[in-house]
Formats: C-alpha cells, sequence, structure tokens
C-alpha cells in the first residue's frame, strides 16, 4: 500500500479562535483579555443561534488529518501535520505544498467546501502563502480547481449527497458513517474542540481528526460505489483490508484502537444468513 501513486487526498480539519483577533474585531476598545473575549463572543453566538461555534474567518488551523488514497481507492497512509508541533502556519503551508507534491490529487471532504477549504484558503492569506494551481487564476472559470463543479479537483461529499445543496443532509458524516457501520462521533465532538484546546488536549484533538478521516475515507468509498466507479465487492474488500492497516498501526496509534473498539460491520443485505449473490 505504501507505494502506490496516490490520487486522492480525504482530509479534515480542526480549528480554534484566534483570541487576538475576536479582542480586536469584537471588542475594539474595551478592557477584555483575549481568551475573555473568546468566552464572551461563543456566549452570544450560543443565546443568539443556539451554537457556540465561531465564524471561520475568525479561526485558525490546529489539526488536519489527511488520507492519502491510490487510484484504486486504496488507503496508502494517513497523517496529520506538522506532527507533534501543530503550528497553524505550517500546517496550512504543508497542505497545500503536499497537494502539489503529490501532483495536485483530488480533495476529498465532508462539507469542506463551505468550511475546510475555506479557512485553509484564508490561512494561505494570513500567512503569505502561494497557492497558483488552486486558484489557477488564468484558466477558464469551469477549469479552476475552486470552481463549485470541478469534481476533478475536489470531492465534497456532501455536495454530492445533496445534489449540490438542493436538500439538506441532516445528521451530516456522523449519519452517514453510522450507515454503513462505521463509528461516527465517539467521546468527542467538534463543538468541543475550542475547550480541548485551551485545556492543552492537542493530542486528543488530532485523534478526534484523524477518526473523522477514517469515516470520511469509508464514506467516500461507498459513493464510488453509488456512482458506479467500483463494484461493491470490490469496495468490501478495501475496507476489510484497511480495517487490517488500521489493526496493524493501533499499537503506535491510539485514535486507531479507539476506531476499531466501535467497528460495526455494514450488514449487507445482498449476502442473507444462507448466503446469496450481490445486486444484479
Amino acid at each position: 500500500m505504501a507505494n502506490a501513486a496516490v490520487r486522492y487526498l480525504v482530509f479534515d480539519i480542526e480549528s480554534v479562535a484566534d483570541p487576538e483577533l475576536v479582542a480586536k474585531l469584537r471588542y475594539a476598545g474595551e478592557p477584555l483579555e483575549p481568551a475573555e473575549a473568546v468566552r464572551r463572543y461563543r456566549d452570544e453566538l450560543m443565546e443568539k443561534y443556539e451554537s457556540d461555534f465561531i465564524p471561520y474567518t475568525f479561526q485558525v488551523p490546529i489539526s488536519v488529518a489527511v488520507a492519502k488514497v491510490a487510484a484504486d481507492f486504496r488507503l496508502v497512509d494517513l497523517v496529520v501535520l506538522d506532527e507533534p508541533e501543530f503550528r497553524p502556519h505550517v500546517i496550512a503551508e504543508n497542505f497545500w505544498r503536499g497537494w502539489e507534491k503529490y501532483r495536485r490529487p483530488t480533495l476529498v471532504s465532508f462539507n469542506g467546501r463551505s468550511f475546510d477549504l475555506p479557512l485553509l484558503e484564508l490561512a494561505a492569506f494570513r500567512y503569505g502563502l502561494s497557492a497558483p494551481g488552486w486558484f489557477h487564476a488564468g484558466g477558464k472559470s469551469f477549469e479552476q480547481p475552486r470552481n463549485r463543479f470541478n469534481a476533478q479537483s475536489h470531492v465534497d461529499l456532501c455536495e454530492l449527497l445533496t445534489n449540490f445543496g438542493a436538500t439538506r443532509f441532516t445528521g451530516g458524516l456522523n449519519l452517514a458513517a453510522n450507515l454503513l457501520g462505521k463509528p461516527g462521533k465517539m467521546e468527542i465532538e467538534g463543538h468541543m474542540v475550542q475547550d480541548l484546546y485551551d485545556a492543552g488536549r492537542l493530542a486528543e484533538i488530532n485523534d478526534y481528526c484523524r477518526c473523522d478521516v477514517l469515516d470520511t475515507y469509508f464514506v467516500f468509498l461507498r459513493t464510488r460505489v453509488l456512482t458506479g466507479q467500483l463494484a461493491l465487492d470490490a469496495e468490501q474488500a478495501i475496507v476489510a483490508e484497511t480495517r487490517q492497516w488500521l489493526t496493524e498501526k493501533s499499537d503506535e496509534i491510539a485514535a486507531y484502537r479507539l476506531y476499531l473498539e466501535r467497528w460495526g460491520d455494514w450488514p449487507n443485505p445482498w449476502q442473507p444468513a444462507g448466503g446469496g449473490e450481490g445486486p444484479a
């Protein structure tokens, strides 16, 4: 697996508020410490929207996990960027340089067009990074990687499952993963990341990000069945192969042990207890 060429990068990002930016722009002239400014902003958002998630424009990336996937959809590797330092500017630089290094493979995300990629683009802007291949400023609009319908550059699985926003995918990645018997959300959920970061629990955030990428990868595999690029039996063989890969890596990476403990096999209706063939 490790020697295969990378055709897809399945990724997920976790981020936290920039306290100084929040204090400066939201509460200019008020005697608030940056950390207190973040708490106040979250309280205001919760009161107004019943969610304390701060907009991505006030955030920086502190975890990006990436699964490298071959053209035949097999997992090559799964890494977290800038481990163990997890510096936002280096994470952003590694993401965009890595995309170029692997010859601009197709990015795969779940709802990444609305959050993950805008945040990473803004991080490049903030830290003075260039990503000319991604912006492709001189190209025709429909050829540009950022074009919403350019599935050669980015497959947003949420957009695929909702026909580019024609419906709402209530339940999100957690629901999609659970439909396939995979763990979905476990001890940590996205709204907890800011508090975990404030408590210095970066390793746990990155483990959570790894598990989200695994869920995204398995959802990606099933969408390849859905779109006719992968036979169901071939997908199931890849899932079994990936499970073995996780088992072999679980001694060194705690997140994989937890993921395997919560692993559930997909109940295949085409293979009842007495045997049987797949769908025609």
